[in-house]
């Protein structure tokens, strides 16, 4: 899977998110709360409307379609013999009943071109935790729809369900739980819609595609749930290799309508040149750590999302150890608009989500020893989609334009308004570091030839890569963050010179709205 390691220099860590569908409420100075700052109607169905696949999956045919072969529980290893004796391009029906692989370990299925499995109701395809894989190949457009797939144990990293990246899978009305490892991978043009991805080892789903990026990724409609039993950032501190959901460089997403909830870790994680994503009518909550965590990545609109209760085993974890560094729940980590990657959009885009009660709102990070070819970058080998090669970013080259800009991952062009933010520390259960928006940077001291020694990057990201919040809704004792985690403002200072943040926004101290 390559060294993605998660970048924990001078605080980079995960967070998380919440929702709450609280009322315009009066502003500090007396003045009435924008009423564009309310949380929209489409952010207030989605915390009606979950998608509580996981608890009522939809029911397969009964009967097998005309031309299908059918699939029988009693034999074992049935499954995968008549897939590999069909022609491409088959229709498989598996009967109700626990459908078993040969005992083998390696034992899979590897689908042809076409091919399309449907599971009548209650069909499970059981690893019994002897099977590593379930399906695997590079056969595209496959589909896989209303079966249980469960039991397996692939490796760290790996996954049961499209092993292989394979693009153009469909896998609909599916359950996806209790393997270790990745319940499924994901290719190119991969549609993910309506499944129940939960109890995994690792990941939920983990979209890696190791031999070129993944586009047109489409997740909607899914239940992502307690993913992560392996506990894996305890096991391999700071692996970043954990979430309901990881993305790596995948270009175009659409993130919809999904409910990402109680996972160990964080709900959804892009990490590492991932582009032009939309994350929208989700409800995310009750995540271990951050709600989003997006990394090293570019161009992406969030919005219409209910977002509460995330990041507050994390962020309290943090706190009582000491840590002052914000943690949030949208985190964004080096990573922003970039007008040269193509994308719907030339920034990120933040709004009309509701925040309630999460351990923080969101941060703003750029970590100035974390560039192209620096020993500081945690995720080995990769440089950024401005500069091809990344032994271009050595010196003297690095010192002067274009690399000099180029080889960096930039948090710019982040633009957060009319979202609705609610903190209340008497139910978050806490009285400090927990109440926090932040857009922040460290003092660059490593390596030593690096160019970004010093207070540079941190006066960039504060005060000259266009990163705004305005027209936002905040209720409850809300405090802000600018240039490094020791710079703590009151909502006053955080308006005024020199940062002129959240213009045509108001703040009401009482909690609860």
């Amino acid at each position: 899977m390559g060294n993605k390691r998660r970048h924990w220099a001078l605080a980079a860590a995960p967070l998380t998110l919440a929702l709450l569908a609280a009322t315009g409420c009066e502003s500090t100075s007396g003045t009435k709360a924008d009423p564009k700052a309310a949380p929209s109607a489409s952010a207030v169905s989605a915390a009606r409307s979950v998608a509580r696949v996981c608890a009522n999956p939809a029911a397969g045919p009964a009967k097998a379609p005309a031309g299908a072969v059918t699939v029988d529980p009693a034999v074992v290893g049935d499954l995968a013999a008549k897939t590999k004796n069909s022609p491409p391009n088959t229709t498989f029906w598996l009967r109700p009943g626990k459908h078993r692989l040969d005992p083998d370990r390696y034992a899979q299925v590897i689908p042809k071109k076409g091919d399309r499995y449907l599971g009548a109701p209650g069909a499970v395809l059981d690893g019994r935790k002897k099977n590593q894989y379930a399906f695997t190949g590079t056969a595209p457009d496959v589909t896989i729809r209303y079966l249980t797939v469960q039991g397996f144990v692939a490796p760290q990293d790996e996954g049961v369900v499209n092993h292989d990246s394979a693009d153009g899978w469909v896998i609909e009305h599916a359950t996806i739980q209790d393997n270790s490892g990745a319940g499924l991978m994901a290719g190119a043009r991969q549609q993910v819609r309506a499944d129940c991805l939960r109890d995994n080892g690792q990941y939920g789903m983990n979209a890696y595609k190791g031999n070129g990026r993944i586009t047109g990724l489409v997740v909607e409609g899914n239940e992502i749930v307690g993913n992560n039993t392996g506990d894996w950032e305890r096991r391999k501190d700071g692996c970043g290799c954990t979430g309901g959901i990881k993305f790596w460089a995948v270009n175009g997403a659409e993130v919809s309508g999904n409910w990402v909830h109680d996972n160990r870790g964080a709900g959804l994680w892009a990490d590492t040149n991932n582009n032009d994503f939309l994350i929208e009518n989700n409800v995310i909550e009750a995540n271990d750590g951050a709600a989003l965590i997006y990394e090293t990545s570019y161009n992406a609109v969030v919005r219409d999302n209910t977002i509460r209760r995330n990041n507050w085993v994390e962020g309290r974890k943090a706190a009582d150890s000491g840590d002052n560094f914000p943690y949030a729940t949208v985190y964004l980590s080096e990573s922003g608009g970039e007008p040269r990657v193509p994308a719907r959009t030339d920034k990120i885009e933040i709004y009309r989500n509701v925040l309630e009660n999460n351990w923080n709102g969101i941060t703003l990070w750029e970590n100035a020893d974390r560039f192209c070819n620096s020993p500081a970058n945690t995720s080995s080998g990769d440089c950024t989609l401005l500069v091809k090669k990344t032994d271009s970013c050595v010196r003297p080259a690095i010192n002067k334009a274009p690399l000099y800009s180029d080889c960096r991952w930039k948090t710019q062009r982040v633009d957060i308004h009319d979202n609705h933010f609610v903190l209340d520390e008497s139910v978050v259960k806490c009285t400090e570091l927990c109440d926090r928006m932040a857009v922040l940077s460290n003092y660059g001291t490593y390596p030593d030839w690096s160019p970004y020694h010093g207070e540079g990057v941190a006066d960039a990201i504060t005060e000259q890569q266009h990163n705004r919040w305005h027209g936002n809704v905040y209720v409850g004792p809300w405090k802000f963050v600018a240039e490094d985690q020791s710079k703590v403002l009151d909502f006053g200072q955080w308006q005024a010179t020199p940062y002129q943040q959240d213009k045509g926004s108001t703040l009401d101290l009482q909690a609860g709205g």
